[in-house]
């Protein structure tokens, strides 16, 4: 793996935004592997094709949060 995950989060989080629907990128735990988790604002079936199933190593894993809205 080339770098830290936060460090691989930060390199990509502005192109992963760009994608139609991604609202969020962030770091999380699945079966205790840290993850890169990216979450959209509802079904957007080709933008989750798209993505990558990891980035330089580690799992990348998409959740459908709905919309986002500031408080």
């Amino acid at each position: 793996m080339a770098g830290s995950i936060e460090e691989v989060k930060k390199q990509y989080a502005a192109e992963l935004l760009s994608r139609p629907g991604v609202v969020s990128v962030g770091i999380g735990l699945h079966e205790g592997t840290k993850v890169i988790i990216v979450g959209l604002d509802g079904k957007h079936p080709e933008t989750a094709q798209q993505l990558p199933k990891q980035l330089e190593g580690y799992p990348l894993q998409v959740h459908t949060l709905g919309e986002i809205k500031a408080q």
